[in-house]
């Protein structure tokens, strides 16, 4: 088994891990309320920060001469 072959293992092994560790705190602990606040905020966070980096970027970026010219060709 390759180095690259065995970091995927590694990645497979830790996520699954990871599941079964979320789904415990979530599920069976007491810390259930703040896990479960934890998971939304990160997630809003995650996906408004995307959608921040692309309105940035659409400011930001200089427009293309393929988008000033006319399409039809006149």
């Amino acid at each position: 088994m390759d180095k690259r072959s065995g970091t995927g293992i590694t990645i497979f092994i830790l996520c699954i891990a990871g599941f079964f560790v979320y789904a415990y705190l979530l599920m069976l602990s007491e810390w259930s309320g703040v896990v479960l606040q934890l998971s939304v905020l990160m997630i809003t966070g995650g996906l408004l920060g995307v959608i921040a980096w692309i309105g940035y970027t659409m400011a930001t970026t200089k427009a293309s001469l393929s988008s000033i010219t006319d399409d039809d060709g006149k």
